[in-house]
């Protein structure tokens, strides 16, 4: 029996850890100023990052949390996520291999 390309019943494993990936790689796109400012600081203060750094890991953590407990933003991803899903069904290509550059010509 062949998968309909456009259903919408997400599996347990697409729920809980396929969609919260693309959360958690669109959310540290969003907050990628904090993410430099977090990562900056790390780099500049060595093993004392833990005490040093409180502050940008703090407002990483609330830029981030912000994304992962916005109903909104889960739809958004999910929807991304089927999109991909349906298109591969489609194709029976990946979305990595899709987005990839063909070969030039030698």
């Amino acid at each position: 029996m062949a998968l309909d390309p456009a259903e919408q019943h997400l599996r347990h494993v697409e729920k809980d850890v396929l969609i919260p990936k693309i959360m958690r790689e669109k959310a540290r796109e969003r907050c990628s100023e904090q993410v430099q400012d977090f990562t900056k600081c790390c780099k500049d203060s060595g093993i004392l990052m833990v005490v040093k750094c409180q502050k940008e890991n703090s407002a990483l953590k609330e830029c981030l949390t912000a994304y992962y407990n916005d109903p909104a933003f889960y739809e958004e991803c999910k929807m991304e996520y089927l999109k991909e899903r349906e298109e591969f069904r489609k194709t029976g290509i990946p979305t990595k291999k899709r987005l990839q550059k063909l070969p030039t010509s030698m």
